[in-house]
C-alpha cells in the first residue's frame, strides 16, 4: 500500500468536514437550537442518552462523524470531547466483544479482499501500535476496523488501549469543529486541534509503512496475486 493514498483520503475527510463547518456557519444549521434546548432541558440524562446512543448505532457500520459533531455542537468542546470518546470506546468495545463471542462468521465472508488481509496481519503481529495507527487513518472506517480486530489475534486490552489512544486525536479536531459552529472556541483549543491533526497525518503513514513478518509477507503477496 502506497502511503500517500490514506494521506490524500485523509486530507480529503478532513476538506470536507471543514467545508461542512463553513457551510453552517454562513447559513446556520437547521434544528441546533431546538436539540440545544432540549439537551439542556435533559439535564443529566442528556449525556447518559448520547453516549447509549452513540454506542448503539456505531456498533453497526454508520460513520461515527455524525456523533463527533454533533457532541461538539450540543455539548461544547470539553463535555463534548469526553462524551464522544467514552460513546466511541463503548462502541469499540461491544463490536470485539459481539465478533468474538459469535466466531466472526457473519463478518469473515466480507473480510476476505487484499484491504482487509493487510489489515490484519498487521493487527496479529502489532497489537497496540497497529491498532492505534489504524485507527488515526480516517480511510479506514470505524466500524470495519472494529470487525477486523476482533477477527484477528490482537489481545482485548492491547485493542482498548490502542482504540483509546488512536481516536484521540481526530475526536478532538472534529469536535473543536463542532463547537466551532454555534460559538467561538478558545484559541488553546484550535492549537489542540491542529496539533491532533498532525499526529493524524503522521500515524497514516505509520500505519501505511510499518513492516510486517517476512513468512506473513510473503503469504500476503501470493494471496493477493491468487486473488488478481
Amino acid at each position: 500500500m502506497k502511503w500517500w493514498r490514506p494521506v490524500l483520503a485523509g486530507i480529503g475527510l478532513v476538506a470536507v468536514i471543514a467545508a461542512a463547518v463553513l457551510v453552517a456557519r454562513v447559513y446556520g444549521v437547521p434544528g441546533v437550537a431546538d436539540l440545544q434546548r432540549l439537551t439542556t432541558e435533559a439535564g443529566i440524562w442528556a449525556p447518559l442518552l448520547f453516549v447509549g446512543l452513540q454506542a448503539a448505532v456505531t456498533v453497526t457500520p454508520v460513520p461515527r462523524t455524525v456523533f463527533t459533531l454533533a457532541a461538539g455542537l450540543l455539548f461544547g468542546s470539553g463535555l463534548g470531547i469526553v462524551l464522544t470518546l467514552a460513546g466511541t470506546t463503548l462502541a469499540a468495545l461491544l463490536a470485539f466483544v459481539l465478533v468474538r463471542m459469535t466466531g466472526g462468521r457473519l463478518v469473515e465472508r466480507y473480510a476476505q479482499g487484499s484491504a482487509a488481509r493487510w489489515a490484519r496481519i498487521r493487527l496479529d503481529h502489532h497489537g497496540v501500535l497497529a491498532v492505534a495507527s489504524m485507527r488515526l487513518v480516517p480511510a479506514i472506517p470505524f466500524s470495519v476496523l472494529n470487525y477486523l480486530c476482533g477477527l484477528s489475534a490482537v489481545r482485548f486490552w492491547p485493542y482498548l488501549v490502542g482504540t483509546v489512544v488512536g481516536i484521540v486525536p481526530g475526536t478532538v479536531a472534529i469536535v473543536v469543529l463542532g463547537d466551532a459552529v454555534t460559538e467561538r472556541p478558545s484559541p488553546a483549543l484550535i492549537v489542540v486541534s491542529l496539533i491532533c491533526g498532525l499526529v493524524g497525518a503522521a500515524g497514516i503513514v505509520v500505519a501505511a509503512r510499518r513492516p510486517i513478518p517476512q513468512d506473513d509477507g510473503a503469504r500476503e503477496a501470493d494471496a493477493a496475486r491468487q486473488g488478481s
